[in-house]
């Protein structure tokens, strides 16, 4: 087994296909496939499922995983040392979490962590679907749900306020019901968040005009005058053509969680950017 099979191994798993992995790390596609083919040989376990898809780890894949992570840490290690740069670290962070979370809380922190930390890539992946953990589609993620999994490690990072927004100018309801009004709210697939429940509660009268997964497009169709949205403060707050409607009952706010896979709790990178990600936002 050499340094350079697990390279590959970690690239495949990260990149999930062999075109994309061969890409970054200046191979070719069948080297690639040859070398893992050898590799999975040498460890005596089919380490990927070959899918339409891509290449996702098998069971065996996801337990050699944690272990090949701090080789590759070891081994950047000495490679900084060797280069004069001990004090500087390098390799890859995957992150997950919603669109206007990233867009609006993470990118901040993430532009500061990455003038510290110039040699670390970051990979901020913005998507409603949840990505998992254990099958390592993501390093670290952050979600509005608690983790239940045994194997990742988590904590709750901060409390989000939501409020309801309305275009600056215009009329506010007239009727307590609603009656009258427009709202913009999540689309059918998350149509049990608890904002959406919220709305039909103390506007059960107010019709429905548009939907979307999409918190910051809610907050340029509420900019835009196609009706009320309920947006996290974070991001209402921030925009000037659109003001809070005080209500007497508010929308109800979120946590949001932090999690990781145990394996990597070593991992000097992520603990960089976990100390920084808590002393910014954790609250």
């Amino acid at each position: 087994m050499e340094w350079s099979d697990i390279e590959i191994f970690l690239a495949i798993a990260r990149e999930g296909t062999l075109g994309a992995a061969a890409r970054k790390l200046h191979l070719t596609q069948p080297t690639m496939g040859r070398r893992l083919r050898t590799f999975e040989a040498a460890v005596g376990q089919t380490l990927f499922q070959r899918t339409a898809d891509g290449f996702v780890l098998t069971d065996e894949g996801a337990a050699i995983l944690g272990h090949a992570e701090r080789i590759e840490e070891e081994a950047l290690a000495l490679r900084r040392s060797l280069s004069g740069q001990g004090g500087q670290l390098d390799g890859t962070l995957r992150l997950s979490s919603s669109d206007w979370f990233g867009a609006h809380i993470l990118s901040p922190v993430l532009a500061d962590f990455s003038q510290s930390h110039p040699k670390i890539l970051i990979e901020l992946i913005t998507e409603s679907r949840l990505l998992s953990l254990s099958r390592r589609e993501a390093d670290l993620v952050f979600r509005i749900t608690p983790f239940t999994e045994p194997e990742v490690i988590s904590r709750k990072l901060m409390h989000i306020d939501y409020a309801l927004y309305i275009r600056k100018g215009d009329d506010h309801p007239r009727q307590g019901d609603g009656a009258g009004a427009r709202l913009i709210t999540m689309d059918e697939a998350f149509g049990g968040m608890p904002d959406v429940a919220w709305l039909k509660r103390v506007l059960p009268k107010a019709d429905v005009a548009m939907g979307s997964n999409n918190r910051d497009v809610q907050a340029t169709l509420c900019a835009s005058g196609a009706g009320l949205a309920v947006l996290p403060r974070p991001l209402g707050d921030k925009i000037a053509a659109i003001e809070r409607i005080e209500m007497s009952d508010s929308p109800p706010g979120r946590d949001t969680w932090i999690g990781y896979h145990r394996d990597l709790k070593r991992l000097a990178r992520l603990r960089a950017l976990l100390d920084t990600v808590i002393a910014r936002l954790g609250g």
